[in-house]
């Protein structure tokens, strides 16, 4: 019997951003989140962090360490293989499935002077790690 895959959840853009504070805080309380997004977004109330949290929870986006009296929240999954997730469903949804297609918009209009140059460096670089004999 085929196993089922197991999907990521596909965070909304609040999600996504409160993702992104606690990637890079760490485990984090209600109140670390907070007190992190209030820079950006100074009228964030506390409440809206909280209830977007056990939202995340309950979806399978964030864990919950239960064990003290301020929970500590976690993220389910780790950045680059949620980003993965979201780019490969990105592209069978937008591209039909073609990265080049994909690759070729972001280039046409995304992509300042310097990024693409680092581009064409790391192109040249994976193109000169192809050519060598393992």
């Amino acid at each position: 019997m085929p196993r089922k895959s197991v999907k990521t959840p596909k965070p909304t853009a609040a999600e996504l951003d409160l993702l992104r504070v606690i990637w890079r805080l760490g485990p984090s309380t209600v109140k670390d989140a907070h007190q992190a997004q209030l820079k950006e977004r100074p009228d964030l109330a506390y409440a809206n962090v909280l209830r977007l949290m056990q939202v995340m929870h309950a979806k399978g986006l964030l864990l919950r360490d239960e064990s003290q009296r301020s929970h500590v929240y976690r993220t389910a999954h780790a950045q680059d293989a949620l980003r993965t997730n979201l780019l490969k469903d990105l592209i069978q949804k937008a591209f039909a499935g073609s990265g080049k297609e994909l690759v070729l918009a972001a280039l046409s209009d995304h992509v300042t002077a310097r990024e693409r140059e680092e581009i064409k460096q790391l192109l040249k670089a994976n193109a000169a790690g192809d050519n060598t004999d393992d």
